[in-house]
């Protein structure tokens, strides 16, 4: 059988007791980072093998994958943090656990996404996840643009290598609106900064952007 299992965003706190007795009970974990699973599984004491998964290897290590789930053995997936398949390796592994029937469930948790849309104060009752844009300004500007007229808040991941970059695009895309940029979620120095894309803009000009990002930008309102 094929868990995908979340894990903490942040704090080890944050893994459930179902994710803790399912990381015990399978063969093998595959593992986006092993290094960084590797300190979760120490903190509670749990010893399994370990299997490399991530975007440079997935199609060598799903095969992999599915050699152990066709032998009989359980394996479950994790990403670096949070929620498998979201911005994430996972996808590829269930679509074929799925057309070679095996059967697949999710250990659900934390996922980065939901926890900064509900802290961004903008509307969370609708929503679109774009994950992580383009890394080129043009083809990121034709990537936001999807959305530009959209009425539902925007949720995007993004390095702090390309976040100036990122807001200045969605301020010439969008124009200057309400937007939370989110860092270290969960954390002890979780910041929420939250105002219009000038204003982060210039706090990003004096405070250097460090760790990874999410950022929930308002949707289009009709004049």
């Amino acid at each position: 059988m094929l868990y995908l299992v979340a894990t903490p965003i942040g704090n080890l706190a944050d893994v459930t007791l179902r994710a803790l007795e399912t990381l015990r009970a399978v063969d093998v974990i595959a593992a986006e980072d092993t290094r960084k699973t590797g300190i979760l599984l120490k903190h509670y004491n749990i010893n399994k093998p370990q299997l490399a998964f991530h975007e440079h290897n997935e199609e060598q290590a799903g095969r992999k994958i599915m050699e152990l789930l066709l032998a009989g053995q359980s394996v479950a997936v994790v990403s670096e943090a949070g929620t498998p398949g979201i911005s994430d390796p996972g996808f590829s592994i269930v679509r074929r656990a799925v057309e070679a029937g095996i059967k697949v469930t999710v250990i659900p948790g934390a996922t980065a996404v939901t926890t900064a849309l509900v802290l961004s104060g903008l509307p969370a009752h609708s929503f679109t996840f774009r994950g992580f844009p383009p890394r080129k300004s043009g083809k990121r500007q034709n990537f936001l643009a999807v959305d530009a007229h959209s009425p539902h808040t925007l949720v995007f991941y993004e390095s702090p290598h390309r976040l100036r970059a990122f807001l200045a695009d969605a301020l010439a895309v969008y124009g200057d609106r309400q937007t939370a940029v989110c860092n270290e979620l969960t954390k002890l120095y979780e910041t929420i900064h939250r105002g219009r894309l000038s204003d982060h803009i210039a706090h990003f000009v004096q405070e250097e952007p460090r760790g990874e990002y999410v950022v929930v930008i308002a949707g289009h309102e009709e004049e």
